[in-house]
């Protein structure tokens, strides 16, 4: 999963080299957090008008996490 996060992500900034994901052990609802971290200047570039590219990669990341029957959450900081 971190794997299909960083390509995703990669694909949409500059500086691909600065982009790490961190992932938080499951919490009580057995929720997974997913943290992606990108370089300032592609905050914009991730996050899209209107939150409409997070959006796009969140709904692809609950798709995949689906097929191996988990249940994430994407934040970007």
């Amino acid at each position: 999963m971190t794997d299909l996060l960083k390509s995703i992500a990669s694909g949409l900034v500059e500086e691909s080299d600065k982009i790490t994901v961190t992932v938080d052990e499951p919490n009580d609802e057995n929720v997974i957090v997913y943290h992606l971290h990108v370089a300032e200047g592609d905050m914009g570039r991730v996050i899209g008008k209107q939150g409409r590219i997070a959006k796009a990669i969140r709904i692809v990341m609950r798709a995949a996490s689906n097929r191996n029957n988990q249940k994430i959450a994407v934040e970007i900081d």
